[in-house]
């Protein structure tokens, strides 16, 4: 065997734990939304000192954001929470919006999916509807696993930068492959909107989702309430720009009729 054919050393017994560690970490902020550095000392039995570059590590993924004392999974107006724990949230809620979105799709559209986990929900329903085929464009890598192998589905993924805190393909290429495309409906959600504007936290994301809303004909935007009344770093797009704005029916008759002033709203039991 020549050297270049050589096997990879295999992982250290110290990297190995390393990696078990942060994964156990993650999992446990992930499940409670925020954690104490006190919390995950005791959890790992690693030194406070371990806990906190491990911690310093998984900040600069982008799978936790640090504060004072402790560490979060939740959204901030400069932080995005990673796929992993968007998934987890607001189940009920995306359930209700992806039903909604469903009722808009007909037999033989092409539909573009953004990176939001209320699509991969939207996805998952694709299956029961039995539309014939159906063309998807997404650059959501969860989407993309998921319907690669359904039936009737013509699948586009859309390349770029791998981001994994997104689990998504953004960048230039992303921009430029989605400029090429026209949609019948494109669906999307962002993080934060008021009555009158959409934000989110990271330009990044803003510029691939105002190439998505170019790309399609209707543009069909699903926010559950804890997205509601909130503002981010930066400003995405003017509600009246979507074509369709679905809101679970739970927001409250007042904040549905404002919203009314400034969008087409559907309602999501």
């Amino acid at each position: 065997m020549t050297p270049s054919a050589r096997p990879a050393d295999p992982p250290s017994r110290r990297t190995l734990a390393r990696e078990a560690r942060q994964q156990a970490i993650v999992a446990h902020v992930v499940a409670h939304g925020v954690a104490s550095v006190a919390e995950l000392t005791e959890l790992t039995g690693a030194s406070v000192m371990t806990v906190h570059r491990d911690l310093d590590e998984l900040a600069r993924r982008g799978v936790v954001r640090k504060f004072h004392g402790g560490v979060s999974a939740q959204p901030s107006t400069v932080f995005e929470s990673s796929s992993e724990y968007r998934i987890r949230v607001q189940v009920k809620e995306k359930e209700a919006l992806a039903a909604a979105a469903l009722a808009m799709i007909e037999p033989g559209m092409s539909i573009m999916l953004d990176t939001s986990t209320t699509n991969l929900f939207l996805a998952r329903r694709l299956g029961d509807l039995r539309l014939g085929p159906l063309t998807v464009v997404t650059n959501y890598l969860p989407i993309m696993q998921l319907l690669r192998t359904m039936p009737d589905i013509h699948l586009i993924g859309v390349g770029g930068d791998y981001n994994a805190t997104h689990d998504a393909f953004l960048g230039m290429s992303a921009i430029e492959a989605i400029g090429a495309l026209t949609t019948d409906i494109v669906f999307l959600s962002t993080s934060a909107m008021t009555m009158s504007t959409t934000y989110h936290q990271e330009p990044e994301i803003v510029t691939v989702k105002r190439a998505m809303m170019a790309a399609g004909r209707r543009r069909v935007l699903l926010m559950d309430p804890t997205k509601l009344n909130r503002t981010a770093l930066h400003r995405l797009a003017p509600t009246k720009d979507f074509t369709a704005l679905v809101v679970n029916a739970g927001a409250g008759d007042r904040t549905m009729a404002e919203l009314r002033e400034h969008a087409n709203v559907v309602a999501a039991d």
